[in-house]
């Protein structure tokens, strides 16, 4: 009778030992997807900071537009120093290097709309409340709803060449006359950008937060600008 009762406490008290083999084998997955996440929107938050500080000094000293060949390279160049260092101290110095630097080349833009612009301080602020909502938006949908947003990555990455194409396009063409359209197309390319980030990062496709962050800093950086232009052309 104790060996019955025994038996009886171990299947219906204590569960299937399976059960709990995988319980405490998924328990340090979720811990691990949950500290990345949390370092993720750490960073993410001082380095919008930083870039915000940046581009407020660039503001206030009348830095000039550093042209879009030096923005390409300067930008290209941190990102692929970024990359390299990924998994080391130096990798997050490298991210402020790089934020920084947008930072940089986000104030004459912003002092530009300032200038010329009747209600410029209006539609920068719009843009800038906008941008934020739209980011916690999706990001509180990809963290609640948890849905696996990985069949977006083919599209995304050819929405991406096809944004870079554009660009190198338009250094030597005037696509001035489809700029709505392009800056429409690319805030709902970096809006898909973050969906699909974010449902990395819960679902393990993506365990390091430097590259995390910098994904999502640079979709955040062009929703803000493609809808300043946005808005820009709707006031004129």
């Amino acid at each position: 009778m104790a060996d019955e009762r025994d038996l009886r406490m171990v299947t219906a008290g204590r569960g299937n030992p399976g059960d709990s083999l995988a319980g405490a084998a998924a328990r340090p997955s979720e811990l691990a997807t949950n500290r990345v996440l949390r370092n993720t929107y750490l960073l993410l938050a001082a380095t919008l900071l930083f870039s915000a500080a940046m581009a407020g000094v660039a503001m206030a000293f009348g830095m000039p537009f550093l042209g879009p060949i030096v923005t390409l390279v300067g930008y290209f160049g941190l990102l692929f120093l970024t990359v390299r260092l990924r998994n080391s101290a130096a990798g997050i110095v490298a991210v402020f290097a790089l934020t920084g630097f947008m930072g940089l080349t986000l104030g004459p833009l912003i002092s530009a709309y300032l200038r010329a612009v009747p209600n410029g301080g209006e539609l920068v602020m719009t843009s800038l409340g906008v941008t934020g909502l739209l980011f916690a938006g999706l990001s509180a949908y990809s963290i609640r709803s948890r849905r696996d947003m990985s069949f977006m990555g083919s599209f995304l990455t050819v929405g991406l060449f096809g944004l870079l194409g554009v660009i190198l396009v338009g250094l030597f063409v005037d696509l001035s006359a489809f700029q709505m359209a392009i800056s429409a197309g690319v805030v709902i390319l970096m809006a898909g950008m973050i969906l699909y980030e974010t449902s990395a990062i819960i679902h393990g496709g993506q365990d390091n937060y430097i590259l995390a962050t910098v994904s999502l800093y640079v979709s955040i950086y062009n929703i803000f600008v493609n809808l300043l232009a946005l808005l820009g052309m709707g006031d004129d």
